[in-house]
């Protein structure tokens, strides 16, 4: 069967017109899955609820053989998107899909609704050089989230182990996150660091200042314990992490009053880690830290990510190769960031990410070039020839 060739304008521009902003679809994933099926891939909804956070749909798309002999490569992303902020700033409507100079505008065409396009664009054109089957009894798959912008609860880590439970097993995934800091093949990324959010809280006894004998401050044992986990120095950074970092982002004791002395008093820090660390190891020395200035405190932490890293090797040389072959030089291989799904994927098969530009993501007029979607597909293109070894 020859298979049309498809372009990743049209269907961005489609995406892009549905305001699917989390934990919303608007339409996104029927309008991927309609044009997946029209290709061959058997499609599938995973929708997913967790209490206390928003329920999920999700699609699941897969091509080739169904016994898991051959290699598997998966292409993965999210269609929801992040609210617009304040629509003065835009110059054009977020959801219009707008074509101006050369450029592609509305809310996700960076992040990232133009890179799932160029996915499947990319895939038209591999299935139609292999008349529509992919080669060496291998399967071609997308798994795209609907939250990827909210908790990443209901999305990509329930589908993967809902997936993996009945049998499926990838070799290789590409996430299309905007990478690139200023220029498409700028820069691929084989990790991200782990984050870990605290608070610490103090409990002292409310009281008057002039009679600061009768009460119990909390504020300077507070500052004694922020003090304390201010002059951690948590590592050097390693071959392919920068350094782990804590940031305090707020302290609050919520008195209106200038003569009272507050009861309790808080602290909020962020800290983004290395693979030399995991959150398990950071609440244990937080603890042992904050333990030995002998105040009694409060302290709860949440890790929102692990660290990981895919070791340069076949998927980044695919990945690179592809990139040079396409713009003439090789990407950087980062770890450089935030967190992304490439987290929750990398505890079952090789994962690096790269997709288009990332200057305007979450911005007014985010935009991408629309010569890069061509380039992107090329490049995806590519790497599917080199995966499957054609």
């Amino acid at each position: 069967m020859k298979l049309p060739p498809l372009d990743a304008l049209p269907l961005a521009i489609e995406l892009i017109r549905c305001p699917s902003v989390t934990p919303a679809d608007a339409g996104a994933l029927d309008t991927l899955g309609a044009v997946l099926k029209g290709l061959g891939f058997s499609v599938e909804r995973l929708p997913f609820a967790d209490a206390g956070t928003p329920d999920i749909d999700n699609l699941y798309a897969r091509i080739g053989d169904g016994s898991g002999a051959g290699p598997h490569f998966c292409f993965a992303g999210h269609t929801d998107v992040v609210p617009v902020g304040d629509a003065s700033r835009w110059t054009v409507d977020p959801f219009a899909a707008t074509l101006d100079q050369g450029w592609l505008l509305g809310r996700g065409a960076a992040d990232m609704k133009a890179a799932i396009a160029c996915f499947v664009a990319a895939v038209s054109r591999f299935l139609g050089e292999c008349n529509g089957r992919v080669p060496r009894g291998g399967a071609i798959s997308l798994l795209i989230t609907g939250d990827e912008e909210g908790p990443a609860v209901n999305g990509t880590v329930k589908m993967l182990e809902t997936l993996s439970a009945r049998g499926e097993v990838w070799h290789g995934c590409i996430v299309g996150e905007p990478t690139n800091p200023h220029r498409l093949g700028d820069m691929a990324k084989i990790g991200r660091r782990g984050s870990i959010n605290g608070t610490i809280t103090v409990t002292g006894v409310e009281g008057h200042v002039a009679y600061p004998h009768l009460a119990d401050n909390p504020i300077p044992k507070l500052l004694r314990l922020m003090s304390a986990l201010d002059a951690l120095s948590l590592d050097a950074g390693t071959d392919h992490f920068q350094p782990s970092n804590l940031e305090f982002t707020t302290v609050d004791v919520g008195n209106p009053a200038t003569n009272v002395i507050p009861r309790v008093a808080s602290a909020r820090f962020n800290i983004r880690f290395n693979d030399r660390h995991t959150g398990a190891s950071l609440d244990a020395l937080l603890r042992a830290t904050l333990d030995a200035t002998g105040i009694a405190y409060a302290l709860d932490t949440r890790t929102s990510g692990e660290a990981f890293l895919t070791e340069p090797g076949p998927l980044s040389e695919m990945i690179s190769a592809a990139v040079e072959a396409e713009t003439g030089a090789r990407p950087e291989l980062s770890t450089s960031g935030g967190t992304s799904d490439a987290r929750f994927i990398a505890r079952y098969c090789p994962v690096i990410e790269f997709g288009l530009v990332g200057e305007t993501m979450h911005k007014a007029d985010e935009k991408v070039r629309v010569e890069d979607l061509e380039r992107l597909t090329r490049i995806y293109h590519d790497l599917l020839r080199r995966f499957f070894r054609l």
